[in-house]
């Protein structure tokens, strides 16, 4: 995976990732589209990394106008073919450079997918340039796991899906130094094996409040999920809204 590139991950996976991801049950889209509503009050709202819009599109849906980011072409195709979609401003490119026109009363980005920024000063960078495109009022919301390298200790194969013409795996590898992880979603059927490659970079929840600091916010709430749980020591992911 030595070529792996801002917009490799969405490139491979945008065939099947709404079959994959798009009505999975532990995404909680509908909360998480409820408490971004919240977030977004009268607008506008901005997408880091929309993909094929599944939590845009539902978000657009309830009057709010939203606008997106993505490096995958191949990702907004799929938004751009389901109702709604054409309806999207999105501009092709780096999230991390946030590269629009504008400030926005909220600025997301959804299922781990801040992670997928590939080093600290990428994921820095995203914070300062979120805080340039925030209104006054503006935030920055954004759902991660936890961290939690033992999970993974010297590697981890595991078995998603089994038919009878048909194996699905997922495999990681982790480099606690730096705190990323190698994987890849393998596809095996009788006409061969595909391959879905993933590399994140993690940060724990006080990276990333320095992270906001740095980039002129705070955090204003911290949830254990979309339901507004809270967060202890148990949770395994965070909702983490960020402002001035």
């Amino acid at each position: 995976m030595s070529e792996y590139g801002p917009a490799t991950y969405g490139d491979r996976i945008a065939d099947v990732y709404d079959a994959w991801y798009g009505e999975a049950a532990f995404l909680a889209t509908d909360d998480s589209v409820d408490v971004l509503a919240e977030l977004a009050g009268p607008g506008p709202a901005l997408e880091l990394a929309i993909g094929t819009g599944r939590v845009a599109l539902p978000l657009a849906a309830r009057g709010i106008e939203v606008h997106g980011v993505d490096a995958s072409e191949r990702m907004v195709e799929k938004l751009r073919g389901k109702p709604g979609g054409a309806g999207i401003p999105v501009t092709i490119g780096d999230f991390a450079d946030v590269p629009v026109e504008g400030r926005f009363r909220l600025v997301y980005v959804a299922f781990n997918t801040f992670f997928a920024l590939p080093s600290q000063e990428d994921q820095i960078r995203c914070f300062e340039n979120v805080a340039a495109h925030l209104a006054d009022d503006g935030v920055f919301a954004l759902d991660v796991f936890v961290p939690d390298p033992a999970r993974f200790a010297g590697g981890r194969i595991s078995v998603t899906e089994i038919g009878d013409d048909l194996l699905r795996l997922d495999t990681t590898r982790l480099d606690t130094v730096t705190q990323t992880s190698r994987s890849q979603h393998v596809v095996l059927t009788p006409r061969g094996a595909t391959f879905y490659p993933v590399q994140v970079r993690w940060a724990y929840p006080p990276e990333l409040d320095l992270m906001a600091r740095l980039a002129g916010l705070r955090l204003l709430h911290r949830w254990g999920n979309w339901r507004k749980d809270p967060f202890t020591a148990e949770s395994t992911m965070h909702v983490s809204v960020y402002g001035r």
